[in-house]
Order: C-alpha cells, then sequence, then structure tokens
C-alpha cells in the first residue's frame, strides 16, 4: 500500500481466475500472543499509531460509507446466535445503541486496513512494526481500524496516548461515538462466531468488550444523574 514502503507486502502477482495473490513474505513475530514491558508497550502503540496514519489516506469522491449500516443489517442475525453467552441487558444495549447510530455524524471515508489487531501486526528484532493481511481493507471510517485495539487500551490511557501521538491527533468525540457502536456491534459478532467456530479467545474478547462498553455507559449516566 502507497505510504507504507517496507512496513508491509509487495504486490508480486495476481491471478483473477484463481482470486488469489502472491506477495513478498515479511519478517518478525505477531503481537498476538506476546509480552512486553510498558515502556516498550508504549513505542509498540505509537509505531501503530504511525502505521493507522499512513494507512488513512483520504479516499476519492465516493458515495456513502456502509461500514456502519452492513453491520446494523447483521446485528439481529448475531444477537440470536449468540443469546445464550449474552449477561441480562446485553442485547438491550446493543440495540440501544444501534438506534443511536442514526443519529450520529458520519465521520470522513478514508482508506481503512479492515483487520487492524494484534495478529496482523508483526515485531521485527530491531522493534520494526509491520502490517499484513489487507483483504479486507476497503474505504471506511478511520475508527474502523482502531475496533480491535481498543479493548488494549482499555484502563491503560499511557498506551492509548502513545497510540494517538504516533497517529498524529487525537479521536474527535464523534469518532469516540461512532467507535464506540462499531465495538459493541463487532463484539456481539465475534461471540457468535466463537461459539460457532470453537475460538474460546474470539468469544471471550467480545464478552469483555461488551462488559466494558456497559460499565462505561453506566458509569457516565451515573455521572449525568449527579449533576
Amino acid at each position: 500500500m502507497p505510504g507504507l514502503g517496507a512496513a508491509t507486502p509487495r504486490l508480486v502477482a495476481v491471478d483473477a481466475d484463481l482470486s488469489a495473490v502472491v506477495v513478498t513474505a515479511l519478517p518478525g513475530r505477531p503481537l498476538h500472543g506476546a509480552v512486553h514491558p510498558p515502556e516498550q508497550q508504549r513505542a509498540i502503540f505509537h509505531q501503530v499509531g504511525a502505521l493507522a496514519a499512513a494507512i488513512h489516506r483520504p479516499a476519492p469522491a465516493a458515495g456513502p460509507d456502509d461500514t456502519l449500516s452492513a453491520a446494523l443489517e447483521k446485528m439481529e442475525r448475531h444477537l440470536d446466535a449468540a443469546r445464550t453467552h449474552l449477561a441480562p441487558g446485553d442485547a438491550d444495549f446493543v440495540r440501544a445503541l444501534a438506534a443511536r447510530a442514526e443519529l450520529l455524524q458520519e465521520p470522513e471515508t478514508v482508506f481503512t486496513h479492515g483487520d487492524l489487531q494484534l495478529r496482523n501486526l508483526l515485531l521485527g528484532e530491531a522493534d520494526e512494526l509491520y502490517v499484513i493481511d489487507f483483504e479486507r481493507a476497503q474505504m471506511g471510517p478511520a475508527v474502523r481500524d482502531f475496533v480491535r485495539l481498543a479493548d488494549l487500551w482499555a484502563g491503560r490511557p499511557d498506551l492509548l496516548e502513545a497510540l494517538t501521538d504516533g497517529y498524529g491527533r487525537t479521536f474527535t468525540t464523534a469518532e469516540l461515538e461512532y467507535l464506540t457502536v462499531l465495538e459493541a456491534l463487532d463484539a456481539v459478532s465475534g461471540i457468535q462466531y466463537g461459539a460457532a467456530a470453537g475460538d474460546p479467545e474470539l468469544l471471550e474478547r467480545g464478552l469483555r468488550t461488551l462488559t466494558r462498553l456497559r460499565a462505561t455507559a453506566e458509569a457516565a449516566a451515573r455521572r449525568e444523574g449527579t449533576t
């Protein structure tokens, strides 16, 4: 992808008949499952932010973004498939967020990676970061690429600060609201898929995300009730 240089694979060949591509290999190990000291974690998140900024080039004139609408269309099906794993009130919480989504300001559309998570980030021997797996890349809101990273900076404001410093700016209030909705919908999707595919890690991440989002919303409601 332009702007990323050696941090991303280079396209070698394409076969339209096979729906296949050949790309160059990259060094490094996936960040998923790796343990690093806090200072190194901050340096990594700074690099993640810088890579995201390089990916998020403004898109050319295009039609309305369908990231949110596509997720909303699948919501009820995912809620039904996940129902045995949801806590009381989870489904109502997700539906309430979905109802509010129609009122949100639509963020600027940019090029996005589409699946930016630890599994797709490789750390090299010199602590340089690489990003792989662009098969879900498409135009969409920038926060789309932070949905599967947000759980990592929960309770770690230093990681969020490092990421946004590398990104070159903080998230706007509108982007954070949009991110919350996308996180909730992705969590439900992950719960139902994790349960069906026997992926306990994906299931747990989805449940953890819903618990965190509900706790944050309830804390905000209590604060508003005391003002």
